[in-house]
């Protein structure tokens, strides 16, 4: 059974269409962005961490999620403040839901609970 490739129908983009719509496509085109980003990370840390994400994934499968939470947790309850936000990070990337529970534990971790 053969497969056909068949372009995608997007409104005001054929040449039949009035440029206004053409125009008015354009302008809404240039709005999309990307709903993983927030804009305050650089692209750079977005890509790290979603490398990250993506072998986190690639090694624990449908779970990694949850593995990367329960990571995330040893790290705040070890007061481990850089490896809380690492790991939330990687559960922010695969489930958002996950890691907003993650983030009631504690948006004010000190840096070292450990010492006294």
């Amino acid at each position: 059974m053969p497969i056909h490739f068949a372009a995608a129908k997007v409104p005001g983009r054929s040449p039949a269409c009035a440029p206004i719509a053409r125009a008015m496509v354009a302008r809404a085109m240039e709005r999309v962005a990307n709903d993983n980003g927030d804009g305050s990370a650089s692209q750079a840390a977005n890509d790290q961490i979603l490398r990250a994400a993506l072998r986190h994934f690639a090694q624990h499968g449908l779970g990694a999620a949850r593995e990367a939470r329960a990571k995330a947790e040893e790290a705040f309850f070890a007061g481990d403040r850089q490896g809380y936000q690492w790991w939330l990070g990687i559960t922010r990337t695969l489930d958002r839901r996950l890691a907003r529970q993650a983030e009631m534990l504690s948006p004010n971790l000190p840096v070292d609970r450990a010492q006294p």
